[in-house]
């Protein structure tokens, strides 16, 4: 008999695609509305990414490890669960009104992204026929773009438009209970979407826990991680692909959570109404992903990355070298040439892996690690030039290694590897 695809658990497995497209990029803005709040240097809002990437670098191997072990839905349970509370902790870290308390709730937060990532992508593929399979994974990662449209559209109604409008140097006048009253409301309207979040995806949890869900696990032969990674650190398509993962995560990662404060500053405009921009390039990232896609048919993947990290180049020369609305256009323009990029990388260096490609995609999530680490150089770089412009050197730079990677294969200059 023909294995169905079981309806609700599909559509229960298929929303966590959008909830976590919508926590990534909710978080994204933090940046500028923490700048404001506590009155930061853009390094220190960066340590915001570092706890939320730092964290996908840390769960993603114990998440696979965990799922051999036991089954999908006990994946899912478990990183909806880390979901749950690290939202939930927003609540006690807007009355301490401490950061680091917001960057621990963050970190628990992130490390359930990472558990539900690693787990729910092979579980949609076990929902069903295996001929069928990719087409079930294509169409649950569809709703992950809607998540995170959905996420800066939350941030910006109930969070940004919520921040108190005096500057820095305003705020270093105040007496300290004025100052101490307008940070615990803006505080408070932080906490309220991921406290309402958290409290949603209990509701979601409880009906998984409930659910007959298909009972799936990885039924495999047992890893033998050390002697997958020995193979894995000898193919150097593949550890190039992990580094190009690495700086394309970071390039990205970068650019978006600096795209408020470059609008800001371009164009005079407020975190809130800035923040309409980082939904343009957003719409765009969505869209543009479809047409690569289309184009796939007709070029090689490879050279899609190669021409479209080469344009993402020379949106980033604009960015830097321009002002006003041409500097914005060219800022947001760059989300487009970055929408094939993650996937085509991850296609790339996972080809022809066998028996080791379970642990090599670990490590491709674990790349994700660029986008705490690249984010915090670039802030670093803005705070010590005093130009948030010349900062964008850092993922300038990511997008020539990429483009080296798409035209060669791997970073080994002296060997390309065959088209696929």
């Amino acid at each position: 008999m023909k294995k169905l695809t079981p309806v609700l658990p599909f559509i229960l497995v298929t929303s966590l695609f959008f909830m976590w497209g919508l926590a990534n990029n909710m978080t994204d803005t933090l940046l500028a509305a923490f700048r404001r709040i506590m009155s930061m240097s853009d390094f220190q809002t960066s340590w915001i990414q570092l706890a939320f990437y730092g964290s996908y670098f840390c769960l993603a191997l114990p998440a696979a490890i965990f799922i051999k072990r036991f089954t999908y839905k006990a994946g899912i349970l478990l990183g909806l669960g880390m979901f749950i509370s690290g939202g939930l902790l927003f609540y006690p870290a807007s009355i301490t009104m401490t950061y680091g308390h917001f960057l621990g709730a963050l970190f628990i937060l992130a490390g359930g992204l990472s558990v539900l990532e690693t787990t729910a992508n092979p579980y949609i593929i076990a929902m069903g026929p295996e001929e069928t399979g990719t087409r079930r994974l294509n169409f649950a990662q569809s709703f992950n773009p809607i998540g995170s449209i959905t996420g800066v559209v939350i941030s910006k109604y109930f969070i940004l438009s919520h921040l108190n409008l005096a500057g820095e140097a305003e705020r270093a006048v105040m007496s300290h209970e004025e100052l101490t009253l307008i940070r615990s409301q803006e505080l408070s309207a932080m906490m309220g979407p991921y406290v309402g979040v958290a409290l949603f995806l209990f509701v979601i949890w409880l009906v998984i826990a409930f659910t007959k869900m298909p009972i799936a696990s990885d039924t495999g032969p047992k890893i033998d991680v050390k002697a997958s990674v020995r193979r894995l650190l000898k193919n150097s398509r593949y550890t190039s692909g992990v580094l190009a993962q690495f700086f394309y995560v970071g390039a990205q990662i970068g650019v978006w959570s600096f795209t408020i404060r470059y609008v800001m500053q371009e164009i005079g405009t407020n975190e809130e109404q800035s923040s309409s921009y980082y939904i343009a390039a957003l719409v765009l990232f969505t869209l543009l992903r479809f047409v690569f896609t289309g184009l796939m048919k007709y070029f090689s993947p490879r050279h899609l990355l190669s021409i479209s990290a080469l344009l993402a180049v020379i949106c980033t020369l604009g960015v830097i070298t321009l002002s006003g609305y041409p500097a914005v256009i060219s800022l947001v323009a760059i989300s487009a040439c970055m929408s094939l990029m993650f996937p085509t990388i991850y296609g790339i260096s996972v080809r022809g892996l066998g028996g080791d490609t379970k642990i090599g995609a670990s490590g491709l999530i674990m790349a994700i690690l660029g986008g705490a680490v690249l984010t915090a150089i670039q802030g670093q770089v803005s705070d010590l030039t005093g130009s948030i412009k010349l900062a964008f050197l850092v993922p300038m730079t990511c997008f020539v290694l990429i483009a080296i990677y798409g035209y060669f294969g791997s970073f080994n200059v002296f060997r390309r590897e065959p088209l696929n």
